[in-house]
């Protein structure tokens, strides 16, 4: 895994830690809530991170983009899918998501190395 995925995820990880230890109710329940809402149901899961991708992507949130392109890459979404996506954020979003589609897509060609 490259150094970029790495640090990504290593932040990510350990800020976690040091929130959920904090022990907040209210950020625990938000958390679980955002972590229900992507698993199956009418929409599969996949369907539902690349919504939250164009979603991320339209509201220039690059820690969201990365979270939801690893997970898209989990789900085995492919490079085809994945240029869709950026289309459509682009589309949705205007000019102003292409420097968040280029970080986007500079991660995506880590993921799939």
């Amino acid at each position: 895994m490259s150094e970029l995925i790495n640090d990504f995820n290593n932040y990510r990880s350990k800020m976690n830690e040091v929130i959920l230890a904090k022990d907040n109710l209210v950020l625990k329940r938000f958390w679980s809530l955002d972590n229900q809402a992507y698993a199956d149901g009418a929409l599969n899961s996949k369907t539902k991170e690349l919504l939250g991708l164009i979603s991320s992507m339209v509201l220039r949130c690059d820690d969201c983009i990365k979270y939801h392109l690893g997970k898209c890459h989990e789900l085995g979404t492919t490079t085809e899918e994945m240029y869709e996506v950026f289309a459509i954020a682009n589309l949705v979003g205007g000019s102003i998501v292409i420097p968040h589609t280029r970080r986007a897509a500079e991660y995506w060609e880590e993921l799939i190395k």
